[in-house]
């Protein structure tokens, strides 16, 4: 796979189904990856071999960092913004409506829109170097599409905490002691061996009895079609503010 295109590619081996996806630019997301993650976690969802799902990241440093700032900065009107702020939100209602359990694999940092994604994992495992920011307020904007997933894990105080602290980074302990991450692991080859066993040890379980649980474990999520395109809503009128667009100016 060459390292420097972005790409999201599948496979199936007993039972699991590894998703993994890529961005050259600490795996920033552009609409379009987002939009391949949907059609790669519906699949996997309606694949009768798959009994469990592993979702990762390409490269080392970086699990996410969040929406491509690219796209960002060439957003001009509250409909595109809403369409571009979607995007994630997607991603987030594919994973809680799977009927499959998903672990997360977390390697490294993550940033905004990927702490969403982590946060709607089912069961989520990382590195100590996996430390965690919301960074939305810093641009004007805020946690708002990825609010729900991160609020469902970390509870209202723990999401309020690093979304008003929009310039610190968390610790990947800080995380796991807040319920984010389960487990916390000193190198990258200890990641792998444990979600590797991990999942293969989900592949003896009954997949009918995993799929209830699913159900259960997001319930009261029902609406989270209608509030995280609200949500989208939101992000894409304040990314159109005076405020935001001279400060993406800085970052330019």
């Amino acid at each position: 796979m060459n390292m420097k295109q972005p790409y999201v590619k599948s496979s199936v081996s007993k039972g699991i189904a590894t998703i993994e996806f890529f961005h050259p630019a600490h795996n920033s997301l552009p609409g379009n990856i987002l939009a391949e993650l949907v059609v790669n976690i519906n699949q996997a969802g309606k694949n009768d071999e798959v009994k469990v799902i592993i979702l990762k990241s390409g490269g080392e440093r970086t699990f996410c960092a969040g929406a491509s700032f690219e796209e960002l900065i060439n957003i001009n009107d509250a409909e595109t913004g809403k369409v571009f702020f979607s995007g994630f939100a997607n991603v987030i209602n594919a994973m809680r409506k799977c009927p499959k359990f998903i672990i997360g694999r977390v390697q490294g940092k993550t940033v905004g829109g990927g702490v969403g994604i982590a946060s709607a994992t089912d069961y989520c495992m990382a590195t100590k170097f996996a430390s965690i920011k919301l960074s939305e307020l810093n641009v004007g904007i805020g946690p708002f599409v990825v609010g729900p997933a991160v609020e469902r894990k970390l509870g209202v105080s723990g999401m309020s905490q690093i979304a008003i602290d929009a310039n610190s980074f968390y610790s990947a302990e800080w995380a796991m002691q807040k319920g984010l991450f389960t487990k916390v692991f000193d190198s990258v080859e200890e990641l792998d061996e444990a979600v590797q066993s991990f999942a293969e040890n989900l592949c003896n379980y009954n997949p009918e009895a995993m799929k209830e649980m699913k159900k259960i474990m997001w319930s009261g999520t029902e609406n989270w079609d209608t509030l995280l395109a609200e949500r989208a809503a939101i992000s894409g009128r304040l990314v159109l503010s005076d405020f935001t667009k001279e400060t993406l100016k800085k970052f330019k």
